[in-house]
């Protein structure tokens, strides 16, 4: 059983605005042993000298590999992580673990529904340990040592993965299954739509929320009756695997999750090998084509996200507006696939003192509380050269940043740059020689800045008609009118309207995914987990009777 366990900091919420005051605390007490009685870390104490291991879960068994991948500190570069990575001979344990569950599941409406309220069970103390202040922190912690983000964005993670289960505790997980019934055509017919699992399923997460991402796509899938082996970037794996022992002493079976740590490489042949029947893929839209193509279209896609925000015509609450725009281009190091992009500005705001407060908020960032840091996918090099092709486009210039973060040990194999802002003119953006260069996502605290006039809609319309990656969205403005073109003329999955709008921070209380594609992912709600790890399934009764009298009638 645990021992005590965080303080539930979000930006909507008052644990939030007392989240930095209680660190200290929670650092200080947090040394006198370790958070929870299943972890095998602790994460202040992690270092070159003390290298944590991450481990394999599979057919019940935590186990090594015969090849451990040394993980450097992304702050310093020390090599403090040592992941037991499967190669390809060790495939097959896992391969077997997946294969022994049918494609009926582990549970369906037919099939051990009490497992439904296991899960209900399962979630209800899993939300409560999330919820204990030395949990919390230990896992905020535990998460900033591998995807460096500031305390505050670290445990907003943490809050909405505990948030998440508190959802679906008591009847929730059976409520996802629920069935409907429409009568017949006769007496004794009836038909009945199902959800039913897959079976054998795989889920594959990014770096950039150790936590939340990869819990809340497991859990759904468990919810739904599948079995799931599970894969997250071993750059932070070491999170969800503490998270899986913390599972484990709230109920959660070992053999129902396979958890690897391998290369993509690997991974690729495991899919083809065990050939789950439905993947989970979060992460870029180069590798998601591949896996889309490699799975014949058994997937689910969450991929990456060029998102855009569009200011309107009507002015208001310049402070509230600009302190948006820098917490979604900016925040977590931009590493946010709802990460603020391009940002249009209508020339009612482009003629205001925006720019200027934007810049001003930038600058606030720094690197010793982590609300500027490493870029995990982008060297430092690669995002000056690309901002160096964006400077050569004719108009454009640069409105802040571009420079390299100083005063670092951050290692050459990761990026470091300050928030950065270049300012290109719609009329470039629209141009097919630039177009490509302009609307590259790159994964880091990196945007672009455009203005606009009335007149120029159409042609802010048609850019976004042109993107690929249709995420998130937001539409700056109280004017319904505005809205409604716009919003009307759009795809983007989750779509943010009104003067309070943002791309990022999506919380657990709303479908989070991209649109416009039959492929996509959504991830949090009762709809995103039924759409995700269910499939239909329709059963016809007809019991009868036969009808007095019948005969057997001519041939048709």
């Amino acid at each position: 059983m645990f021992k005590i366990v965080a303080s539930r900091a979000r930006a909507s919420t008052p644990h939030a605005r007392n989240a930095l005051l209680s660190y200290n605390v929670s650092r200080l007490s947090s040394r006198s042993g370790h958070a929870l009685s299943s972890a095998t870390v602790e994460a202040e104490e992690i270092s070159g000298s003390r290298p944590a291991e991450v481990l394999n879960l599979v057919q019940g068994k935590w186990v090594g590999a015969s090849k451990w991948n040394t993980i450097v500190d992304p702050l310093n570069g020390d090599p403090f992580i040592k992941v037991g990575e499967v190669d390809e001979t060790g495939l097959q344990p896992f391969v077997e673990s997946l294969a022994s569950c049918p494609k009926h599941g582990l549970h369906n409406p037919f099939k051990a529904p009490e497992r439904y309220l296991m899960f209900g069970d399962i979630s209800a103390k899993a939300a409560h340990m999330l919820s204990l202040p030395k949990v919390s922190d230990f896992f905020a912690r535990l998460i900033q040592r591998v995807s460096p983000k500031s305390y505050h964005q670290a445990c907003a993670e943490v809050y909405v993965t505990q948030k998440f289960l508190e959802n679906f505790c008591g009847d929730q997980v059976r409520f996802l299954a629920r069935s409907f019934g429409v009568p017949g055509n006769h007496l004794g017919q009836q038909s009945h739509g199902f959800r039913w699992p897959y079976g054998p399923v795989a889920i594959i997460t990014p770096f950039n929320f150790p936590l939340e991402i990869p819990v809340l796509q497991l859990m759904g899938a468990l919810y739904m009756g599948n079995k799931p082996v599970l894969k997250v970037d071993s750059k932070v794996s070491i999170v969800m695997e503490q998270m899986l022992r913390l599972l484990h002493t709230c109920g959660l079976p070992v053999e129902d999750v396979d958890f690897i740590n391998c290369d993509g490489k690997t991974m690729n042949k495991l899919l083809q090998e065990a050939n789950p029947r439905m993947t989970l893929f979060t992460g870029s839209s180069r590798v998601a084509e591949k896996l889309a193509v490699d799975l014949k279209g058994r997937i689910k896609l969450e991929d990456a996200g060029f998102d855009w925000k569009i200011l309107g015509p009507d002015v208001d609450q310049e402070d509230y507006v600009a302190w948006v725009c820098d917490q979604d281009a900016y925040a977590c190091s931009g590493q946010k696939c709802s990460a603020q992009s391009l940002l249009f500005m209508h020339e009612n705001w482009a003629s205001t003192s925006l720019v200027s407060k934007l810049k001003g908020l930038a600058e606030r960032r720094k690197l010793e509380d982590l609300t500027i840091g490493p870029v995990l996918t982008f060297t430092t090099e690669s995002m000056m050269d690309h901002m160096k092709q964006l400077l050569e486009i004719p108009g454009s210039k640069l409105l802040f940043g571009g420079k390299p973060l100083e005063g670092h040990s951050i290692p050459p194999i990761y990026g470091a740059i300050k928030p950065t802002a270049i300012y290109v003119p719609l009329e470039e953006i629209v141009k097919d020689k630039n177009y490509e260069l302009v609307t590259k996502e790159i994964f880091g605290p990196f945007q672009i800045i455009t203005d606009y006039k009335s007149s120029q809609l159409p042609t802010v319309l048609d850019t976004l008609e042109k993107m690929h990656a249709h995420l998130t969205a937001a539409v700056v403005s109280n004017d319904p009118l505005f809205l409604q073109a716009i919003i009307g003329r759009s795809v983007n999955g989750t779509t943010y309207a009104g003067l309070r709008a943002r791309t990022t921070g999506a919380p657990q209380n709303h479908w989070f995914g991209p649109s416009g594609d039959p492929r996509g992912a959504g991830i949090g709600t009762p709809e995103a987990i039924k759409l995700v790890w269910s499939c239909h399934r329709e059963v016809i009764y007809d019991y009868g009777p036969v009808p007095n009298r019948w005969e057997i009638p001519p041939s048709t």
